[in-house]
């Protein structure tokens, strides 16, 4: 094994600091605040060193599967501490569930996320289009892959595909578990030494996706409903080692997705809303009323589907107050770290 078979190259070694000691490893497991590390050696435990566990304001700051960290190991290399998590070429998150608004890191470093849509439940495309925000926010590569294209019915595959390609220029992938079509391309898209993250909602088969790719039941699954409907499986995020040396982050169901802010990441997941907003006779069109506009031309002309832009209207509305919120939040974290450090150096006694 190799930090370089792992996906540590020029990127991250012009980004790397001098370590005083320590060495680079990469995450491949986050469970409750446990960690475990990959190096040149294997796959040992890990956990957060007390300055970068106390002193850390953002939750999104510490380590998530695919980071690259600091480690410091001991009892013979059998475990580690982290000190240090290394600059993110890319990532995949969301604003995290409830009312909070905080950011949650889904994964680091990632070549290509997989979006899945099981073709016979699950398939929806507003939510389709916030994985692609999601993607587009971390500068990752996006793939559609429609799962369980053995439970579609003559001719509605097709209606599938052009579903999709009304929400997205991005590849388009089909696979069946049952009958294993689809998967030798699935297998030729993975390549060696990148890192692909699987993304989709509970039971849509990512696991067993994982299973077949494996080429063995590592992971456990249970059986699909009635309707076709699978059930949630995985309760951790982690990153598996193919046999054909590709990298794949197997990733729990999002039952709740919400968008970060600015706006710009909406804009690169709506990629010929941009297009079109770049013809409109005012920069700072917003699409509502303004003379001149070629979107709302375009809605008229057939265009457009008015149900896309308005989910663009929506998710905009979402990341600009997402934006707002966590400048706030990140305010109030900052005066409480400042607390905690203060609290710290007042002498004892």
């Amino acid at each position: 094994m190799t930090l370089e078979r792992l996906g540590f190259d020029h990127w991250f070694a012009a980004r790397t600091r001098d370590m005083d000691g320590r060495s680079p490893a990469r995450v491949c497991a986050v469970d409750r605040g446990s960690y475990r590390v990959w190096n040149e050696s294997g796959e040992v435990e890990a956990e957060l060193c007390g300055k970068l566990s106390y002193l850390t304001d953002r939750a999104e700051d510490l380590p998530c599967v695919g980071d690259w960290v600091s480690a410091q190991y001991y009892d013979n290399g059998r475990a580690a501490f982290i000190h240090e998590v290394l600059p993110r070429r890319t990532f995949l998150r969301r604003r995290a569930a409830g009312e909070s608004g905080a950011e949650q890191m889904i994964a680091a470093n990632v070549d290509t996320a997989f979006i899945i849509q099981a073709c016979h439940f699950d398939f929806n495309p507003n939510r389709l289009e916030r994985y692609l925000v999601m993607a587009a926010d971390g500068r990752v590569q996006p793939v559609v892959l429609l799962t369980k294209t053995d439970l579609l019915g003559p001719g509605e595959l097709e209606r599938m595909r052009a579903l999709v390609a009304a929400v997205t220029t991005a590849r388009v992938m089909e696979v069946s578990s049952v009958t294993g079509a689809g998967y030798d391309e699935l297998r030729t898209a993975l390549e060696p030494g990148k890192t692909h993250c699987l993304l989709g909602s509970s039971g849509v088969g990512k696991t067993t996706i994982v299973n077949r790719l494996l080429g063995l039941d590592a992971f456990a699954t249970r059986a699909v409903s009635g309707t076709g409907e699978g059930t949630h499986t995985t309760t951790r995020r982690r990153l598996i080692l193919l046999e054909s040396g590709a990298m794949l982050i197997d990733t729990p169901g999002m039952r709740e997705l919400g968008v970060l802010g600015g706006g710009g990441n909406v804009d690169a997941g709506f990629g010929e809303l941009a297009v079109l907003a770049a013809a409109c006779r005012f920069a700072d069109c917003t699409h509502q009323r303004e003379p001149g506009c070629a979107v709302r031309a375009a809605m008229e002309r057939g265009e457009l589907p008015a149900e896309r832009f308005a989910n663009y209207t929506k998710l905009k509305k979402e990341s600009d107050h997402a934006a707002m919120s966590a400048l706030d939040r990140r305010r109030k974290d900052k005066a409480f770290g400042r607390l905690v450090r203060s609290v710290q150096k007042r002498p004892k006694g």
